[in-house]
């Protein structure tokens, strides 16, 4: 059905009061009051979103998800069907915490399926983690990971193509390295590890 300028199947249950225009919330997804949606997301079927999660505009949350509160998504995310994310470091059947423990994605990041972000954590912009990939750490910005625990494996552009960085050509540019994007021809600075867009 439509409401107020974003689309509801008709299986969802939808109580937030704040969800933005041209999202589409799609069946069998419970979204709770309290929780954030914006502008052209999509939700996908069986997705559970609780109270105090903040969903940017452009997001898509494929199939099977769960957001919990503490969990903050930025614009233009991607989280791959059956991702995982938790708010509690220390988790106890009825033993309730004061505060939850948060999580980070930041702007355009790409989560693949079936992979976890383990709370506490910060996954950087437009990094990129892998289907299967469990995240114990913060992720910096335009990075690739993969595996369990999730490593290091390199870096991504904007476009999510491999970005390879030479060496310094010469002594005038420090520690600074280069990349331009084979795809898209975007340009990239690597310094002590980590990456700017130019």
């Amino acid at each position: 059905m439509k409401n107020k300028g974003y689309f509801v199947h008709p299986t969802a249950i939808v109580e937030a009061e704040q969800v933005g225009r041209g999202t589409r919330i799609w069946a069998f997804c419970n979204i709770q009051k309290g929780a954030r949606i914006g502008s052209d997301c999509n939700i996908c079927d069986h997705c559970f979103v609780e109270q105090g999660v903040v969903i940017g505009d452009g997001v898509t949350v494929k199939n099977g998800v769960s957001l919990w509160n503490g969990v903050i998504i930025e614009n233009n995310v991607f989280i791959g069907p059956n991702a995982v994310f938790t708010n509690d470091i220390y988790p106890r059947s009825k033993v309730r915490h004061n505060e939850v423990d948060k999580t980070l994605i930041q702007e355009g990041v790409s989560i693949g399926a079936n992979a976890v972000v383990v709370a506490g954590h910060t996954v950087g912009q437009f990094a990129l983690v892998g289907a299967g990939t469990v995240v114990t750490k913060d992720v910096p910005d335009f990075t690739l990971w993969f595996g369990n625990p999730a490593e290091f494996v390199g870096y991504v552009c904007k476009c999510a193509q491999r970005l390879e960085f030479p060496q310094p050509v010469d002594s005038q540019t420090g520690d600074a390295r280069f990349a331009r994007c084979a795809a898209c021809g975007r340009e990239y600075r690597l310094v002590d590890g980590s990456v700017t867009c130019k």
